[in-house]
């Protein structure tokens, strides 16, 4: 059971022995809707005997739907993908390159490389959804998703391939669309990647006890909306997303 978030990366969590135990929050986010104190969650033991923190939070369950808190777990669902050759549309790579240089100071995820062919895919995470039934991604501001989106338009206007591969870690979500609320020049920057030549793709996954099952491929939408509705379901989150911070020392 969840006790409490703090500190940005700490959760402290209730073992079903009565253990209090305290596990690493990977995402740095918000983590809109999902710090609920008294909801059910799932620790895995972290790799690594000198790790400090001996647990890490991975899922959270909420009215019964269970929701994907590993922000690095897609990327090893998508390593896994592209080894196996399971993930259509990318072209004929022989080569799969993890956190490739691609420019200076920023790294892609992938870099799939074959005869004729370069093509850099970036992986994102995605954990909200809406009452309109849509994922909306990032939930705050994140200045480095949207330098990578203008790296990867860059290099689709040079002629190389590049995308961008949402994973949706809770399996109601039915397209997905960059959150213009939460970070107006994310959109922006994902439309003019867009028009540029990136591509955009959405996975749709359910994570369990296992860890993630891909369900099937969603829209994703990238066409200007009105945000007046999504101001209203922000609000109505907003007691259960980000952390608790220490108090300021007085100078």
């Amino acid at each position: 059971m969840l006790l409490r978030r703090y500190h940005r990366f700490l959760a402290d969590v209730r073992l079903t022995d009565g253990r209090v135990v305290t596990a690493h929050c990977v995402n740095s986010g918000t983590m809109e809707g999902l710090v609920r104190a008294g909801s059910r969650v799932w620790l895995l033991p972290t790799p690594g005997a000198h790790k400090r923190l001996q647990w890490t939070w991975v899922m959270t369950e909420l009215g019964g739907l269970r929701v994907g808190t590993d922000t690095t777990l897609p990327n090893r669902l998508v390593k896994a993908l592209l080894e196996a050759r399971w993930l259509p549309r990318l072209g004929r790579y022989e080569k799969v390159t993890p956190e490739h240089v691609h420019a200076p100071g920023s790294r892609v995820d992938f870099r799939l490389e074959g005869v004729g062919l370069v093509h850099d895919l970036e992986v994102k995470n995605c954990h909200l959804v809406y009452p309109d039934g849509r994922a909306y991604f990032p939930d705050s501001i994140s200045e480095r998703a949207t330098k990578h989106l203008r790296t990867l338009a860059s290099e689709a206007r040079r002629g190389l391939r590049a995308t961008v591969l949402f994973v949706v870690q809770r399996e109601d979500a039915r397209s997905l669309r960059p959150s213009r609320l939460h970070d107006p020049a994310f959109a922006d920057a994902a439309a003019r990647a867009h028009a540029a030549g990136v591509r955009f793709r959405a996975l749709r996954a359910r994570p369990d006890d296992e860890g993630l099952t891909v369900l099937d491929t969603i829209p994703v939408e990238l066409a200007a909306y009105d945000t007046t509705a999504h101001v209203g379901w922000r609000a109505a989150l907003k007691p259960w997303s980000g952390w608790e911070r220490p108090p300021k020392t007085p100078a």
